[in-house]
């Protein structure tokens, strides 16, 4: 059992994210809830689709303060207006978790107007398992419980990640009419992990319509599975990148999606893999502490790019954007070339970059010009610290 970061709320909330990233677990055994309705067990779904209202005889024995916990949420949205309801009648708190906050909202599913908080649940982040489990395995395998705890059986456990993905989350909810085409999209997409998306590209190599392609990349963003980093746009005067970066949200899974589960992977694919795991810990520790930054990639076309930029102030009439700069490198020595292009933005005077950051495999602690240069667990530990941003 690993122990999580996330706060609990005092009060009704959704708990959103990727099958596997551990909500079930962490609920059921920091809430102690007095009722549970798993809405992946057949007969809770069969029972409560048929008729939600039996969800209030469920509820009726229970004192008012009690939890209850309601996972799945997507698969039964009409689930909410009874939830709505008791919660107004029986002044019930309830969790409700979900692998799509999207497929909710665009379902016109009500959301409780506002009575529920909303909070993300993401692969374990280095408070979490930095103790247990060294930083190469992370990037080798991700960071989802079910592999952490059980490492011998990793490569079992990401194949069948996959398929029961494809199957209860794509086939059985309708997202997909065909799996064929979908699955070939996915080992594209699980290969081109961290790169600036280029649809044409997938749609040809995959052999599947521009429009259809877009699709499937909305829906890896709806059940969480993926994210696009998109560049920021200072206008600065250079030709910027204005495409996104596609990453899964954990290495591990994006492995397993490129078929390269039973394969040695080669560098420049585990240097993707490092900056995923890297985003991961950076999305977590914004969400988890509220910051609540943008967090963006920067790139010149046929020049240099900076794989994270954290935005601390936005520009306004009266004051330059504030941002930091980060450069990832899959690397046990640093390379001063690395530095150039975090200095070279840093030169700018339209905006201030407030501190640039090298994170790379090394031991030691060390400053090129203007950059603070970390090994990653140390970088972990001053950002999960408070210290980065």
């Amino acid at each position: 059992m690993y122990k999580r970061v996330l706060s609990i709320p005092t009060k009704s909330f959704f708990l959103f994210g990727a099958r596997g990233t551990g909500k079930s677990t962490w609920l059921r055994s920091v809430l102690k809830p007095s009722l549970v309705v798993d809405l992946l067990k057949s007969s809770d779904f069969l029972r409560l689709s048929a008729d939600p209202s039996h969800l209030a005889e469920l509820c009726g024995p229970l004192k008012p303060g009690s939890w209850v916990i309601i996972d799945e949420i997507q698969r039964v949205p009409e689930l909410l207006n009874e939830v709505h309801r008791i919660y107004e009648e029986k002044k019930l708190h309830f969790a409700l978790s979900g692998s799509s906050a999207r497929k909710l909202k665009r379902g016109g599913a009500n959301l409780l107007a506002g009575r529920a908080l909303q909070r993300f649940c993401f692969p374990l982040v280095y408070p979490e398992y930095g103790t247990k489990n060294a930083f190469a395995e992370i990037i080798d395998w991700g960071a989802l419980p079910l592999v952490l705890s059980d490492p011998k059986h990793c490569k079992e456990t990401l194949n069948t990640y996959v398929e029961t993905y494809l199957r209860q989350e794509l086939l059985e909810e309708g997202l997909v009419r065909k799996l064929e085409p979908f699955a070939r999209f996915l080992r594209i997409a699980g290969i081109c992990n961290g790169q600036v998306l280029n649809v044409e590209n997938i749609s040809r190599e995959a052999h599947v319509g521009r429009t259809t392609v877009d699709k499937y990349f909305e829906i890896l963003e709806d059940t969480l599975l993926a994210t696009r980093l998109y560049p920021y746009r200072p206008s600065l005067k250079v030709k910027e990148l204005g495409h996104p970066k596609f990453y899964f949200f954990d290495s591990g899974v994006a492995r397993a999606c490129a078929g390269l589960v039973d394969e040695a992977v080669d560098g420049a694919w585990r240097g993707f893999a490092l900056e995923t795991c890297l985003l991961n810990e950076l999305k977590a520790y914004n969400h988890y502490t509220a910051k609540n930054r943008s967090l963006y990639y920067y790139g010149v076309s046929g020049s240099f790019d900076i794989d994270f930029i954290v935005e601390l102030k936005k520009k306004t009439m009266s004051q330059k954007a504030e941002i930091i700069c980060i450069e990832v490198k899959l690397a046990k020595k640093w390379d001063s070339r690395w530095s150039q292009a975090c200095e070279k933005i840093a030169e700018e005077k339209s905006l201030k970059v407030v501190q640039n950051y090298g994170v790379y495999l090394g031991d030691e602690v060390l400053k090129v010009k203007s950059m603070t240069v970390l090994p990653v667990a140390r970088f972990l530990e001053r950002l999960h610290g408070g210290e980065i941003f």
